[in-house]
């Protein structure tokens, strides 16, 4: 039997997976500028956030398929450390540090900070993000001029090249819904332009006001208080993981993104609620229940998991080191980086750390 929500084909799964990693990186906050001024070109900026729709999946397949909802609980309570979002460090001869899952959205749900994880915030000398690259417009824009094939297909190359054409108009009439002229994208890659897209309207509405993403809320916050910040890794970091990825790899979750439409929204406010309740193990487990599994979504998957997931998290233990030497430290980072053999909580058990969930 088949388990598949009514918003979405089956072909979806591999853009579910593939978003619910893209909604976790931190350069988003910097792509949703860049959808804001193409919104604002085209006359489509709003001047207040709008509403946010969406509804809770998790919930719909509880009612509509309690077998389907207990494999996915079955697969998320057998996450290695996929409860919880605030873990606390402790190495000998040192105070104690926390690290902490962020959702890198705008939502007054995500940006309020639960009770433990804001004393923990609060008594730290030093907040470390994952780049700070995304604080200064300026420097992100150099940082990615050094490398603008990162961003962008510099010779004869187009999106709509790598595209057949009937690809390709789905691509142009999916911009168009969105209010983003396909001339001007028309040489973006397509790792840019999805993370632009999959970007929920009222999110979009959120940041044209003026209101900032959790991570850079926790690093102005922090330079306020006076206290010391720091990064993990720089933009171009991430933008290379993701460019490391087969240029099929992307165009296909492109095209299913625009294709998924309004289930975007779904998807979010599943994630958000999810998130609230510190079961991040869930989100990889419930996306492949509520959409039948193929096998070419699953090699795909894999090489993503691989890129952008365990392989930046060796980097970010690496980087970590320095600001927990000096203890009393506040790792913000994004909230599937924690859970799994490969996370963040596990990978500094192994660099010696007594890591211990803190409710």
């Amino acid at each position: 039997m088949t388990h598949a929500p009514a918003f979405a084909d089956r072909a979806a799964l591999f853009c579910l997976k593939l978003l619910a990693g893209l909604n976790l990186l931190f350069f988003l906050s910097f792509l949703i500028v860049l959808a804001m001024a193409m919104a604002m070109a085209t006359g489509k900026a709003q001047a207040e956030p709008g509403a946010c729709a969406g509804i809770d999946l998790m919930e719909k397949l509880e009612r509509d398929d309690p077998a389907a909802y207990a494999q996915a609980r079955q697969e998320a309570d057998a996450t290695l450390n996929g409860k919880g979002v605030l873990w606390k460090l402790e190495k000998e001869g040192v105070a104690p540090s926390y690290l902490f899952g962020t959702f890198h959205l705008s939502d007054p749900r995500v940006t309020q900070l639960p009770p433990s994880a804001q004393a923990a915030y609060d008594g730290a000398d030093t907040v470390v993000i994952e780049t700070t690259d995304v604080l200064d417009p300026s420097r992100m824009m150099a940082a990615m001029a050094q490398d603008p094939e990162l961003m962008m297909f510099t010779g004869t190359e187009t999106l709509a090249s790598q595209l057949s054409a009937e690809d390709a108009e789905v691509l142009r009439q999916g911009l168009r819904a969105r209010g983003v002229p396909p001339g001007s994208v028309a040489r973006m890659k397509p790792w840019m332009l999805l993370s632009m897209v999959a970007v929920p309207q009222c999110e979009i509405d959120r940041r044209t006001a003026g209101e900032a993403i959790l991570d850079v809320k926790l690093a102005q916050d922090a330079e306020r208080a006076g206290k010391k910040l720091g990064g993990l890794e720089t933009a171009a970091d991430q933008l290379r993981a993701m460019a490391s990825l087969p240029m099929e790899f992307h165009m296909q979750g492109l095209l299913d993104t625009i294709r998924l439409g309004d289930g975007i929204d779904d998807m979010t406010e599943t994630m958000i609620r999810l998130y609230r309740k510190g079961d991040v193990g869930m989100i990889m487990p419930m996306f492949s229940v509520v959409m039948p599994q193929q096998a070419q979504d699953a090699a795909g998957y894999a090489a993503f998991e691989e890129a952008l997931i365990n392989r930046r998290n060796k980097g970010m233990i690496e980087s970590a080191g320095h600001y927990l030497d000096g203890g009393k430290a506040f790792l913000a980072v994004g909230a599937l980086h924690l859970p799994g053999p490969e996370g963040l909580v596990e990978g500094f058990r192994r660099a010696g750390y007594t890591v211990t969930m803190v409710p």
